[in-house]
């Protein structure tokens, strides 16, 4: 597949520090259980004007490495392990060989379907923090999407990455493999909607929300049943 032209835009405040929060897509496959979708994702990347980190690394690597530009990338931060969110890894990697692949140990069993003898560096675990200039990054294991899920919760920014746990009316799918309704509603509960209620909540596709319009529509979720 070619690398699709990159369209870069901040999003949200800067931090005292300089952080900022910049957002592009990439377009392509999903394929899980015999099954393949054409899929659009979002990429954000949180860093400063010297260093910063990615979250996922989907499709094709010419507009996240276009978002990067000539800043130290540190982490690759994977929010989970299906093969839409970590196909470009090598690719990254080759531009920016110091960077730590960050994986919850969780979804290896995902990941060795995309990327087999290619090992993450960086075990992530639930209140693990990565530091992003002045921008402190926590980690929240929030299974339920995939065994692994991780959302990273940025306080200073109020903003939370929440991959495909969360989204704009409703909770990740859980019809797959590897995932489980009953546990991505608790996730939800304990770990997202726990915050702040004016959090962003920037996801793996699609649209932004914020955890005060999810919160109330937590019992028509466990009702419908997705």
């Amino acid at each position: 597949m070619s690398d699709q032209a990159a369209s870069i835009a901040q999003v949200g405040e800067t931090s005292p520090g300089g952080v900022r929060i910049e957002h592009t897509t990439t377009d392509g496959t999903f394929s899980l259980d015999g099954g393949t979708w054409e899929v659009e994702n979002n990429v954000w990347v949180i860093g400063d004007d010297t260093s910063c980190v990615v979250v996922d690394a989907p499709h094709v690597a010419g507009p996240i490495l276009a978002a990067i530009g000539d800043r130290r990338l540190t982490h690759i931060l994977l929010s989970h392990a299906h093969d839409d969110h970590v196909t470009v890894v090598p690719e990254l990697l080759e531009a920016h060989p110091e960077a730590k692949v960050a994986l919850h140990p969780d979804d290896r069993v995902l990941w060795d379907q995309t990327h087999e003898g290619l090992l993450p560096t960086l075990d992530l675990a639930d209140g693990q923090v990565v530091q992003v200039g002045d921008v402190e990054l926590f980690v929240l294991h929030t299974p339920g999407h995939s065994p692994g899920s991780c959302c990273f919760h940025a306080r200073d920014l109020l903003t939370v990455f929440s991959g495909d746990t969360l989204f704009k009316g409703g909770p990740g799918a859980t019809g797959r493999s590897y995932s489980d309704f009953d546990t991505i509603v608790v996730s939800i509960r304990e770990k997202l909607l726990v915050l702040d209620p004016e959090t962003t909540v920037l996801t793996g596709h699609g649209h932004s929300t914020t955890i005060g319009a999810e919160k109330p529509d937590v019992e028509e979720w466990i009702r419908r049943g997705h």
